[in-house]
This record gives structure tokens, C-alpha cells and sequence, in this order.
């Protein structure tokens, strides 16, 4: 089968399109026929060592396709059954080793494309605005980098829980699609300093919580731009990681609460999961949740596709198609 393997952490040119063997199913796992595999910034993690992979690998956080086989004691999925997964490396291929409890059944009027670009993205806001800040109806949110593909999906639920939403992009042709996502106020970070933006806007008080994706080169500002005891929620490393800082910084900006979750400890048991994806999942086959899909691009193109979205020039999701 034809997989993009990365054999040393670098750059984009690090993805090769390869010949490689399909993958030996095992216990309490299916294999996939890979029909559309989402790219994420978390792959461009992978790929660099950020977050460390041992190469060689292959990258790819989620999917969606065929289940073609199962192995022994699976009883969640069946052969011939349409799905969708997240948090297991390996889907920018042609086939996919998943373990069975992280498959999603795809609802029949879900395209593979909008699965592949709606489950991790979606269940990264859902958890976000459902579990790790619970918006409730007034309640003030600074969404950074909202015309991204976790942005415009943020957008939108915490505009379903009853938020005033604000948006940082870097383009007026950004803000109009976050505008059409629900935000309420949307701040040109490249025209205007955000921080002081979001103050004038809430009458000098700040947001309830900043949902921050883009990491070392707005985290200072975003604790800023927080209301007493608000919460900052780190998600993301867009322009490299947070530089270490002193907890007293929390204390001085006002008593502020800092956490950096991520996906796998909100969706750490099926039944969470399955709430979750189910609920992504069924918003998009209503129409009640709108997925925007930039690009699609070949297995081949992989490394083109992780230059747009690290070049942040992109909106909406990326995906391959094997």
C-alpha cells in the first residue's frame, strides 16, 4: 500500500510518499481503508519532534474510511462499516490500523470528507466548550485564530451554549467567515492590539475565557485579556510553544486560572468518546454545525499541504485523499 512515512524529524520535505506493507491486524483492533485523512497541526508536531513519534512513522491524527477487517474480540465495529476516528497516528495512508474502541460509526449522510474534517477538530471544541470551560448563556469567550478549522467549529458551539464570542484573525476576508461562524466582534490582530480591543469591548472588565490555539506569540496578551479569576485555555503551539514563565504572573493578572488540555484525557473512555463524536457528528448531519473544507489535496502532496497550514495563510480544514 502507498503510505507517507517520515524517517527524521525536519521539515515539510520530511513526508515521502512510500511503498509500505498493510499493517498486521491484532487484538481488539480494525483495519481501515482510508478514504479521506484529515491534516492537523498536531501532524506538523509529529513531523518535527515537538512532540516526539520515533520516525519512522506515519502521521495522520484522524480519518475516515472502510472498515475492511477486525480482529479478535471486537465487538464495537464490523466489517463494511463506515467510520471515523481520532487520536491514532497513522491514517495518511491507504489503510489504517485503528484500535476498534476509538471508531466512530459515520452517519450515512456524512460524506467521508466532512467526517475526516469534522471528528477531531469537533470533539477538540466540543470538549473545550462543553467540559474544560463549560460556557453557559452571558458568558463572555475570546477565540483566537477563528477562521481556522478548530476556530470556525469553536465558534459555532460556543454560540450553541449561548456565549458573546470575539475573534482574532489576520485578514478582513477571515473575519467575514468568522462573522459568518457567529462571532459576535471579530479583532484584526495584525491592525489592532487584541488585548486592549476585548477590554474596550467588555467595558474594561475582559472575557470569562480565551481559547488559545496559536501559543507563544499570543499568550502573554491573552492573559490580559481575562476578567478577574478567568481562565486561560491552552491548546495549541500554531507559533511554537509557550516560553516557561512564573505562576506569580497568574497571581499579578488577576488571580487567573491557566490549563493545557488536550484531546485524549476528554475522550479517555468509550462512552466519552462516543458522546462526543455522536454529537459532532449528528450537528453536521442536521446542517446545526457547518465544516469548512479549504483543500483537498493527494496522498503525494502531503508536504505541500503542512507548508499551507503552517504558513497560517489557510481557513477552514485540510485534507488527503489516498
Amino acid at each position: 500500500m502507498k503510505a507517507v512515512v517520515v524517517r527524521q524529524y525536519g521539515g515539510p520535505e520530511q513526508l515521502e510518499l512510500t511503498d509500505v506493507e498493510i499493517p498486521t491486524l491484532g487484538p481488539g483492533e480494525a483495519l481501515v481503508e482510508v478514504h479521506a485523512a484529515g491534516v492537523n497541526y498536531i501532524d506538523t508536531y509529529h513531523r518535527t519532534g515537538l512532540y516526539p513519534a520515533d520516525p519512522p512513522f506515519t502521521p495522520g491524527m484522524e480519518g475516515a474510511g472502510v472498515v475492511t477487517a477486525v480482529g479478535s474480540g471486537v465487538t464495537e465495529v464490523s466489517g463494511g462499516e463506515r467510520v471515523v476516528w481520532a487520536m491514532t497516528r497513522g491514517s495518511y495512508g491507504q489503510y489504517a490500523l485503528v484500535p476498534a474502541w476509538r471508531l466512530i460509526r459515520l452517519p450515512d449522510e456524512v460524506s467521508f470528507e466532512l467526517g475526516a474534517a469534522a471528528i477531531l477538530q469537533g470533539m477538540t471544541a466540543h470538549y473545550l466548550t462543553h467540559s474544560t470551560y463549560p460556557l453557559r448563556p452571558g458568558d463572555t469567550a475570546l477565540v483566537h485564530a477563528a477562521a481556522g478549522g478548530t476556530g470556525l467549529l469553536l465558534v459555532q458551539m460556543a454560540k450553541m451554549r449561548g456565549a458573546r464570542v470575539f475573534g482574532t484573525t489576520s485578514t478582513p476576508e477571515k473575519a467575514a467567515l468568522a462573522r459568518e461562524a457567529g462571532c459576535d466582534e471579530v479583532i484584526l490582530y495584525t491592525q489592532d492590539d487584541f488585548a486592549a480591543a476585548v477590554k474596550r469591548l467588555t467595558g474594561g472588565r475582559g472575557v470569562d475565557v480565551v481559547y488559545d490555539s496559536v501559543g507563544a506569540a499570543t499568550f502573554d496578551k491573552s492573559l490580559d485579556s481575562l476578567r478577574p479569576r478567568g481562565m486561560m485555555v491552552s491548546f495549541g503551539n500554531a507559533s511554537g510553544p509557550v516560553p516557561p514563565f512564573s505562576p506569580l504572573v497568574l497571581s499579578q493578572k488577576g488571580s487567573l486560572f491557566l490549563t493545557r488540555p488536550t484531546l485524549a484525557h476528554y475522550a479517555a473512555t468509550r462512552e466519552e468518546l462516543l458522546e462526543r463524536g455522536q454529537d459532532v457528528l449528528g450537528w453536521v448531519a442536521s446542517g446545526r454545525l457547518a465544516v469548512r473544507i479549504h483543500k483537498i489535496y493527494p496522498l503525494a502532496e502531503a508536504a505541500q499541504a503542512h507548508r499551507d497550514l503552517e504558513s497560517r495563510k489557510t481557513t477552514g480544514k485540510l485534507l488527503l485523499r489516498p
